[in-house]
């Protein structure tokens, strides 16, 4: 049976992490069989999690665990026509490559309250001696990162705005669909559920969360799927 590397389950979301959020829901989507194994990046493929072992292969990234999930298993995406596949890229690239750092910025750099939160909940389980060494040396890394990236090199009012912009688009591609590209899930639902909810269902406070939450429909799309696919989860 498949297995998935992801962090412990915390905040009564499935998984803080997007990526992993998203590799799960794909995975539920598609009624594929796993389990899962609570895991750190610490000595995973690429560093990151999160990552899968299926058939004696172990993939990480979330992009080539979807492309080994659509052909040995089942391909979400076998009945979009190419300007829908294009659609779909592009949005996920949006939500990705560029939504995805304002919330890792939210998290990891914006407020120390933020941090803490984020801190107890990634490395909380650590043995304390050496919990405050680790996640100091992972916070310089991803601020680093974010830095890198471009998102870190704005004032937090700028960085919220482009976030603002980002929802703007997704809520206006949602529209009153079900799911981003009509009436059944496709790959970029789970990508962007992955995200949403761990912008506006976790205890992560920022303006992106609060702008988040009046987007009526996205936050409809986020407990409609959360319904559907988690339902065993015992904290809502």
């Amino acid at each position: 049976m498949l297995t998935l590397y992801q962090f412990e389950r915390t905040w009564g979301i499935p998984n803080l992490s997007p990526f992993c959020c998203k590799i799960e829901t794909y995975l539920r989507m598609a009624n594929i069989d796993y389990t899962i194994k609570p895991s750190l990046p610490l000595g995973a493929p690429k560093g990151k999690l999160p990552y899968i072992e299926d058939s004696g292969q172990a993939l990480a990234d979330s992009r080539f665990i979807i492309t080994h999930l659509k052909s040995s298993h089942k391909n979400l995406d076998s009945e979009l026509n190419a300007a829908e596949l294009a659609t779909s890229l592009a949005l996920q690239r949006l939500i990705e490559e560029h939504l995805f750092w304002i919330a890792l910025y939210s998290r990891w750099q914006y407020t120390d309250q933020n941090w803490q939160v984020n801190k107890q909940a990634i490395f909380g389980g650590l043995p304390p001696i050496i919990r405050d060494i680790v996640a100091h040396g992972w916070r310089k890394k991803i601020k680093r990162q974010i830095l890198g990236h471009g998102t870190g090199r704005h004032q937090a009012d700028e960085v919220f705005a482009l976030g603002r912009q980002d929802l703007d688009a997704l809520s206006a591609s949602l529209g009153n669909q079900l799911y981003f590209l009509g009436d059944e899930p496709t790959t970029l639902d789970s990508s962007a559920f992955g995200l949403l909810i761990n912008i506006i269902g976790c205890p992560i406070e920022s303006p992106l969360k609060k702008y988040g939450l009046t987007k009526d429909n996205l936050v409809s799309y986020v407990e409609r799927i959360q319904h559907e696919y988690y339902s065993d989860l015992s904290t809502r």
